[in-house]
C-alpha cells in the first residue's frame, strides 16, 4: 500500500493501471478493497489526504479467494488446490484470518464496498476454464456484473492457469525461436 500511495503523490492515479497475474491479482484486489475501506473510515475524512482509486486493473488469473471448496484439481492445469490452500494458510498467517476479505477478496461480498472499490475504467479480467481457480475467478466477474461494476472478462475454454503467459511458453502454434539452420 505504501509503494502505491507513493506513486500517488506524484502521479494522477486515474492515468494509473495496475496489473497482475495468480497472487499478484490476489494483491491487487486487497489494496483496491483497503483503499475503499481507508477511504470510508472516519479517520481518512478527517485526513487532508485520501488515497485514491487508480485507472484500472488488469487480472490475470488472479487467485481470488486464498482457500476454497470450489478449488478443484483438473487434468489441464499444473496448479495443486491442496499445496495452494497451504500456502494460503503460510499468507495469513497467525494473526488474520485466511478468509478475512482484505487478504482473500473472494470472500468480500458487499457489492456497495465493490462498487467503491472499482477503478474509474473498471477490471479486465481474463482466466482459463481449465484452471483451479476459475469457479473462484467466475463468482467474482458474476459478483462484480452483479454490482454494475465496470468489467471487461474472457474465459479461455481450455485454458489453465496464466495461459496468456503460458500460452507463450507451450503453444505448438508458434514459431520456434531458435529454429535457425547454418549454411
Amino acid at each position: 500500500m505504501s509503494a502505491y500511495k507513493n506513486l500517488c503523490v506524484n502521479h494522477d492515479s486515474s492515468k494509473i493501471v495496475l496489473g497482475g497475474d495468480s497472487a499478484g491479482g490476489t494483491l491487487i484486489l486487497s489494496l483496491l478493497l483497503h483503499i475503499a475501506t481507508e477511504n470510508t473510515n472516519d479517520f481518512s475524512r478527517s485526513n487532508r489526504w485520501r488515497m485514491s482509486l487508480p485507472g484500472m486493473a488488469v487480472l490475470i488469473s488472479p487467485w481470488v479467494t486464498l482457500v476454497s471448496p470450489k478449488d478443484k484439481n483438473t487434468a489441464s492445469d499444473y496448479l495443486d488446490a491442496d499445496h495452494l490452500h497451504y500456502y494460503a494458510r503460510q499468507y495469513a498467517g497467525s494473526k488474520i484470518a485466511v478468509h478475512d476479505p482484505l487478504i482473500s477478496p473472494g470472500d468480500c461480498k458487499d457489492l456497495d464496498l465493490w462498487r467503491k472499490a472499482s477503478p474509474a475504467n473498471g477490471f479486465f479480467i481474463c482466466y482459463g476454464s481449465e484452471e483451479v481457480f476459475a469457479p473462484e475467478i467466475r463468482d467474482l466477474v458474476q459478483l462484480l456484473e452483479l454490482g454494475d461494476v465496470k468489467l471487461d472478462s474472457r474465459e479461455e475454454k481450455g485454458g489453465i492457469h496464466v495461459w496468456p503467459v503460458t500460452a507463450i511458453f507451450l503453444s505448438s502454434m508458434l514459431p520456434p525461436v531458435f529454429n535457425h539452420e547454418s549454411k
